[in-house]
């Protein structure tokens, strides 16, 4: 019996509750006088190490960092052609690492308290243990998927069972792709609710994981 080629692609995906977070942050001064501008940011950024380290210290925060400090001046065009007094800059970055979505709200909450800083990102994430479990169980199961698809073509075609041939990353088969990495993982985004005390009491929507592969079979 002549041999047929089947060729499929199987994909999966799952959805599971972030384990962790980091709120990436930033303080940042502006005016006409450097020294004046370097102090107001090196004042609320104290501010905010003594947030990070009350929260370090009852377990809430278990990292954080403050690893970027800018200073910059400029004379700024006016709409007239000449030149503006200068305007100095001074900005210093940072980012925590939590585990608890109320702890969160919590630090998001003291950090909005200064008018000077910015929570620039709330990202959640899996630990690593975690995701890379997750992320081998989305891989199987999009194996699977294609062996399910090809044995449905081989029975609609009247043949018997499948044989694999080859497994590879979408577009990776027959070398005609780019071999873009997958699975595909869309990281959680937060929904924020104004509290009536006046904070935030944030909710990490559920990660979404995709896994796609290229599979050839032979059936008879």
């Amino acid at each position: 019996m002549t041999e047929t080629i089947i060729t499929v692609q199987g994909t999966a995906w799952a959805e599971l509750a972030p384990e962790r977070c980091e709120v990436r942050f930033s303080v940042t001064a502006e005016g006409a006088e450097r020294a004046e501008v370097v102090a107001q940011s090196t004042e609320t950024m104290d501010a905010v190490r003594t947030h990070l380290t009350e929260f370090e210290q009852r377990g809430a925060v278990t990292r954080w960092s403050v690893d970027r400090v800018t200073v910059t001046s400029q004379r700024p065009w006016t709409g007239d052609g000449t030149r503006a007094p200068i305007e100095h800059r001074a900005s210093v970055s940072g980012l925590a690492r939590l585990h608890d979505a109320d702890e969160v709200s919590a630090l998001v909450d003291a950090l909005a308290t200064h008018e000077l800083v910015q929570v620039e990102a709330v990202d959640w994430s899996l630990d690593d243990e975690k995701l890379d479990s997750a992320l081998a169980e989305v891989r199987r199961r999009a194996v699977g998927d294609a062996l399910r698809k090809a044995e449905d073509f081989a029975a609609a075609l009247g043949l018997g069972s499948v044989t694999a041939l080859a497994l590879a990353d979408p577009g990776m088969l027959d070398g005609s792709g780019s071999g873009a990495p997958t699975p595909r993982f869309e990281k959680a985004m937060m929904a924020m609710d104004a509290r009536g005390g006046g904070g935030f009491s944030l909710q990490p929507a559920l990660l979404r994981l995709e896994a796609a592969v290229d599979a050839r079979f032979s059936a008879r």
